[in-house]
């Protein structure tokens, strides 16, 4: 029987329009060498891999189909900031296009932001929990809110107050709720803290579609517990982590009494 779970991981992907490339590196869209260069480096620049690190046979599943750099579904349809749905630089602060060159936001808002809104909304029903899946640096990029600074294994990403998107009462438990599903992975691995709200409290998918009847929240795994310092994946590890994920998520099931 299918799990009343919807994952969304909004930056699986490092894929790239033709157009979108074209603007962004020109002709040498056509040199294969350059194209494959920059798709590597905005792939690893999403979350890499977590399509698989997410992945449940038994939940309804929406994996993003375009990177993060052509529109970033986990902000506002009307978020302008730098770090915003439609961004000019990369997280080091490298600009994205050539002086002159400035993307159509309101076309690349109807042709992926909404659709991609639409999707979400059609798979709602029935649904009692929503897990958004992240991915993160070792370490906080130039645009980030920790730039330098190191970063959990794990954040479970709740919200506070008001904001909270998760009830209040089960943050501590989820949190031990982590660690004992991903202790195999976390028992060997440089980082070892599973944090809550560190260093964000909340994504954007979570606070948009999540609401009283719908607890939702994101989860963020350290990229260092299953990249190779030079970005090429660690299948064991990613094996483990998708393991320990749908552990994971049956014991934040049960916490709501799903």
């Amino acid at each position: 029987m299918p799990l009343p779970l919807l994952i969304l991981t909004p930056h699986s992907s490092g894929q790239l329009p033709a157009p979108v490339m074209h603007q962004m590196i020109g002709d040498d869209v056509f040199r294969t060498q350059v194209r494959e260069a920059l798709q590597r480096r905005i792939f690893l620049d999403g979350d890499p891999h977590t399509d698989l690190l997410f992945l449940h046979p038994e939940a309804r599943t929406l994996n993003a189909p375009w990177s993060r750099f052509v529109v970033d579904l986990n902000r506002e349809r009307g978020d302008t900031s730098d770090n915003g749905v439609v961004k000019r630089t990369g997280f080091d602060l490298s600009a994205l296009y050539p002086d002159g060159v400035t993307p159509d936001t309101e076309d690349r808002l109807r042709r992926y932001w909404d659709s991609f809104d639409a999707q979400v909304k059609a798979e709602l029903d029935g649904v009692r929990l929503l897990l958004v899946g992240h991915s993160m640096g070792m370490y906080g990029p130039a645009l980030g809110p920790d730039h330098g600074q190191a970063r959990p294994a794990l954040t479970l990403m709740l919200g506070e107050g008001q904001r909270a998107t998760f009830p209040l009462a089960l943050h501590e438990p989820l949190r031990q709720a982590a660690e004992a599903a991903f202790e195999g992975v976390l028992s060997d691995a440089e980082v070892r803290r599973v944090a809550v709200n560190d260093p964000w409290t909340t994504d954007d998918l979570s606070q948009r579609y999540g609401h009283a009847g719908l607890p939702a929240f994101g989860l963020e795994i350290n990229a260092g517990l299953y990249l190779t310092s030079n970005g090429f994946p660690r299948d064991e590890r990613i094996r483990a982590l998708n393991q320990g994920m749908q552990a994971f998520v049956q014991r934040a099931l049960d916490l709501i009494g799903a």
